[in-house]
């Protein structure tokens, strides 16, 4: 059961599940936008603009039900995930790694060390 554990928070499979589901929403919101945008266009030049409030308010349902499902997805999805990660796989503490200690250690003694 650890591995699988590792495996979803470790790895990049919610980040990619969060990229799919929001490029998804983003697609209705696109289409619907060129939808709305082609029916302003005028067929001819002798042709004003058409105001049909049909294609302008698929496009408004669309971003509202995009920053719906955006604010969802970051609640539900990408909030607990960070906590979790968080949790199970702790960020290191800030400083000098040790290694980088030891090296300075190892300078400062060879420099005491040679003769002037």
């Amino acid at each position: 059961m650890s591995g699988f554990k590792n495996f979803l928070l470790r790895g990049s499979l919610v980040d990619l599940a969060v990229a799919v589901i929001i490029g998804t929403a983003f697609g209705a919101v696109v289409t619907t936008f060129t939808a709305w945008l082609t029916e302003q266009m005028p067929a001819s030049a002798s042709e004003y603009f058409s105001n049909d409030p049909n294609t302008f308010g698929a496009f408004l349902n669309a971003v509202i039900a995009f920053v719906i499902m955006a604010a969802v997805v970051y609640f539900f999805v990408v909030l607990p995930y960070t906590r979790a990660k968080e949790r199970f796989f702790p960020s290191p503490a800030p400083g000098t790694p040790e290694d980088v200690t030891l090296l300075k250690e190892i300078r400062d003694i060879l420099a005491t060390s040679r003769p002037a």
